[in-house]
């Protein structure tokens, strides 16, 4: 049985490519913080049942004193130290592509690729992600995580549409295109 699940990377980058600067540092994504304004994000995240998410990146968000903000979807973090699920955080050590496929067989909703950068090169090189949204950030930080790294294969995408933000940000929504 096929469904018409997508996985759907929704992130934030500068405008040169970074993810976080040195030292895992996201201070750079407050400069679009807007009181009321949440880029789309609200609408999106009804959208989706399950989370894929890297190790370092869920590590992250808790060491800032956060809960993890997915906790009423199904999470996988993706590690390779085994661990105890949460709930439903599921640490999972498996292969990429057949989580996907297990996820995407299933019913419900879309799949929400959470980052970071490390995940996202598996799930481009495995050719797995459907749709991008990029919240693109009015900055140019110069060094740090790249969200997109070499050595993945070319993937041409289809712009689905561009909204500007009087923040400056500018986000772009692509689908996968044809094979």
């Amino acid at each position: 049985m096929t469904t018409n699940k997508k996985v759907i990377l929704y992130i934030a980058t500068s405008l040169d490519g970074y993810i976080a600067k040195p030292n895992d540092d996201l201070g750079f994504l407050s400069i679009v913080e807007q009181e009321g304004q949440d880029y789309g994000y609200a609408d999106f995240i009804k959208t989706v049942d399950a989370v894929i998410v890297g190790r370092k990146t869920y590590d992250k968000v808790i060491s800032m004193g956060f809960d993890f903000p997915h906790a009423d979807k199904d999470t996988y973090i993706i590690t390779r130290t085994p661990r105890p699920n949460l709930g439903s955080l599921k640490f999972y050590t498996g292969d990429l592509k057949s989580l996907v496929d297990r996820l995407k067989s299933e019913s419900g909703k879309n799949i929400f690729c959470d980052g970071g950068a490390e995940i996202v090169n598996e799930l481009l090189k495995g050719d797995l992600i459907d749709e991008f949204i990029i919240s693109v950030i009015p900055i140019l930080v110069g060094n740090g995580t790249k969200l997109f790294k070499d050595g993945r294969p070319e993937q041409k995408l289809a712009l689905i549409a561009v909204k500007s933000f009087d923040t400056g940000l500018t986000q772009l929504h692509y689908k996968r295109g044809d094979h």
